[in-house]
């Protein structure tokens, strides 16, 4: 009896601990009808393509396969790069909707105006969130940068 309560005891803490866990550490990045494909890209910065991302402040548009639904914009910074999904993060999709670089210092929003800074992904302006942005590795050694979900 007292082993089955001492159990009960574990596994409810156990269950409370991971509910409570889970519920801090995840935000909402975007809108719910924003679209879920896998991102995987491989870019070799040495390729005159990319000569942009070899300063910081360079920035890319990348639409190739397997680089989301619109494409990515990578952005390189003092503390290596940004990658941002070119979908609007704070509305649903449609044709106005794909996110551009304006005046080398802002992503903006054709439908709604809404603006970020480019550097760092920071809402300025309408929106609230940043751009969806995705992990990546860069050896310099090699100057290939691997971009994935």
């Amino acid at each position: 009896m007292k082993r089955n309560i001492s159990v009960l005891l574990l596994l409810t803490t156990l269950i409370f601990s991971t509910l409570s866990l889970n519920s801090c550490s995840t935000r909402e990045e975007t809108v719910s009808c924003f679209p879920n494909v896998p991102i995987n890209v491989v870019l070799n910065l040495n390729l005159p393509a990319y000569y942009n991302l070899q300063n910081v402040n360079g920035w890319i548009y990348v639409n190739q396969q397997d680089s989301g639904t619109r494409g990515l914009i990578v952005v390189r910074t003092t503390n290596g790069f940004k990658i941002y999904d070119r979908n609007a993060p704070h509305i649903c999709p449609d044709n106005t909707t794909t996110l551009e670089v304006k005046d080398n210092i802002k992503v903006i929003c054709p439908k709604d105006g809404a603006e970020w800074i480019l550097i760092t992904g920071e809402p300025t302006k309408i929106a609230q969130i940043a751009p969806k942005t995705y992990r990546y590795n860069y050896d310099a050694a090699t100057g290939t940068l691997s971009i994935f979900d």
